[in-house]
């Protein structure tokens, strides 16, 4: 566990005084999330499941920049790690959990229906649906009590586009809507909100030496993504600025798609 307290004087922003836990953020889109959270003045539990280099990377990036973070270990599809995460950063920072961004995955093996079988299916679906819900299980009675609270799944434009070879991913993150908006309908009584910021493909180290300039050309706006542009649409829903918006699927890749 990596823990930084540079943090002399809070950062102001609209998530100031949040914790925020991000699954995934050892790198990627998950850390420059977790790094535009910490800019906005959040508290944030760096979560990650591999590199424990790399998830210091991100606590070292938000500490550069004056903010607050832990570094947690934890494999989010199990349920007993998935308790002690939550438990050890509610305990760390004093507060309760009151933003989760589930944005973890893993392996995304592109098969042929005659290649797959049901157990690539579940793969997908531990990361996306199993995980989401744990997580959900674990910060719920602190978001509860607080009569508030944000919760962000990151889905993708698969979901509309519907890649070929693609099925067991496609599948997984399309569960992942109805996932949400079932919970937005369950848990607005209580003040907290769920919605689901669905990128188009932002290239970050998994896609390194790939080509961008077919994909690049299909976009409206006529470029590549960004991560701080996933970053920044995930801020906003997590802050009160997003007060009255919940169950809804934000598709940030330049106009390529619409939403669902």
């Amino acid at each position: 566990m990596q823990h930084s307290t540079n943090n002399p004087s809070p950062i102001p922003g609209k998530l100031k005084g949040k914790l925020a836990f991000v699954t995934g953020a050892s790198r990627g889109l998950g850390r420059w999330i977790a790094v535009e959270l910490a800019q906005q003045g959040a508290a944030v539990a760096v979560n990650y499941a591999h590199s424990d280099e790399d998830a210091a990377h991100t606590v070292a990036l938000i500490a550069k920049a004056g903010g607050e973070a832990l570094a947690i270990r934890a494999d989010i599809t199990k349920e007993e790690e998935v308790r002690e995460a939550a438990g050890q950063a509610e305990a760390a920072f004093g507060r309760s959990i009151g933003v989760l961004v589930n944005n973890a995955t893993g392996p995304q093996p592109m098969l042929s229906i005659e290649d797959s079988d049901w157990k690539d299916y579940e793969d997908q679906l531990a990361f996306f649906v199993k995980a989401p819900l744990l997580l959900v299980k674990a910060v719920l009675p602190g978001m509860r009590a607080a009569g508030s609270g944000s919760i962000v799944n990151i889905g993708s434009e698969v979901v509309q586009l519907g890649n070929a070879r693609f099925a067991s991913y496609v599948t997984a993150k399309s569960a992942m809507i109805g996932m949400t908006r079932s919970w937005a309908s369950e848990l607005e009584p209580a003040g907290i909100r769920v919605n689901l910021v669905a990128p188009g493909w932002i290239p970050v180290e998994r896609h390194a030496g790939a080509s961008t300039d077919d994909y690049a050309g299909r976009v409206p706006l006529q470029r590549m993504g960004e991560p701080k542009d996933i970053a920044a649409a995930v801020a906003f829903l997590a802050s009160d600025e997003a007060r009255f918006i919940t169950g809804q699927c934000l598709s940030v890749n330049g106009g390529l798609t619409f939403g669902i």
